[in-house]
């Protein structure tokens, strides 16, 4: 799989991560329902088999489940992987209830709480998750500098932060990339996020690259309505209508568009996304072995510009 270097840092990052927010399970607020953590940790050994070289995770995923889980599959080849972990989500306890903060305590805590999750020195990409409280995330932002001074993370990133953000952020330390939603349903990065993390050397790592699971193809107004109470599409208004009927049917035309390029839609929407030279990475969820490897195969994917412009006349 190719790789591509994450902004002005020394990383090479595959076009494709393997993403581990299922992983976390459906015990908090914005699960995916009951996971199977044997089949996660395989599921990560499968996404390294077929040559990627990276994982994000988070604390809030599963509060500290989805890490754990990452901090066993890694045992004994951390030294080859990539591992991007973030911060600026608490909860208390067995509360289900996610709070927001960037003050220099609680990103000290958080830290050194992933490090031992994760069972490593050092993290190599430590991200803020979100720009929540917006008024401390100066306060956060210095807080992290000091830990790459430190060699707690190697290099320090944003997520869901918009350009003026950014720029709050950059005054105080270079930001090696930014990990926004980008997929053919979701396009807003392209009018100024884009352009400012090209003339900043920001790498954009994309997130909900297949619209979380709407763009592999498999879905359906039947299976929205079975969606489980635990799982947080059943609450999202891309799962439901008037978004919903909508995005099928942008689903079904895209599928033709699948079949004579001899892939799935799932790799398809993949490929879209890592066309974009800007894009350093598209970071893809699974649940199985069968999943990834499905799906990885859209590293090696390339649209020429007509199948791009069949692409584009579909999502216009």
């Amino acid at each position: 799989m190719d790789t591509r270097k994450l902004g002005y840092s020394d990383l090479e990052l595959t076009t494709l991560g393997i993403g581990t927010y299922a992983m976390g399970g459906g015990d908090w607020k914005f699960g995916w329902g009951p996971q199977d953590d044997q089949a996660s940790i395989t599921t990560i050994h499968q996404a390294l088999d077929e040559g990627i070289n990276w994982i994000d995770t988070a604390p809030i995923y599963g509060h500290g489940k989805s890490e754990e889980l990452v901090g066993k599959a890694i045992q004994g080849i951390r030294e080859e992987l990539i591992i991007a972990t973030k911060c600026g989500r608490v909860w208390e306890g067995d509360s289900r209830e996610i709070g927001k903060s960037l003050s220099a305590a609680s990103i000290r805590k958080e830290v050194e709480d992933s490090l031992r999750r994760l069972n490593i020195d050092v993290i190599d990409l430590y991200q803020i998750h979100w720009p929540q409280p917006d008024e401390e995330i100066e306060e956060g932002w210095s807080t992290m500098a000091e830990l790459v001074k430190e060699g707690k993370v190697r290099y320090i990133a944003v997520s869901n932060f918009n350009v003026e953000q950014m720029k709050r952020a950059q005054a105080i330390h270079p930001i090696a990339s930014l990990q926004p939603p980008y997929n053919m349903l979701r396009r807003e990065i392209e009018e100024e996020i884009i352009p400012y993390c090209k003339d900043n050397a920001i790498g954009i790592v994309a997130y909900s690259a297949m619209q979380a699971g709407m763009l592999t193809g498999k879905f359906s107004k039947a299976r929205a309505g079975q969606l489980l109470d635990t799982d947080w599409r059943r609450n999202s208004p891309f799962f439901n209508e008037p978004l919903l009927s909508q995005h099928l049917e942008i689903v079904e035309q895209l599928r033709v568009i699948a079949s004579e390029k001899d892939c799935t839609l799932g790799q398809l929407a993949l490929a879209w996304v890592i066309r974009e030279q800007a894009v350093t990475s598209a970071i893809v969820g699974a649940r199985s072995p069968e999943q990834i490897r499905e799906t990885a195969k859209a590293g090696s994917i390339r649209l020429t510009d007509d199948e791009v412009e069949k692409i584009e006349i579909v999502l216009r």
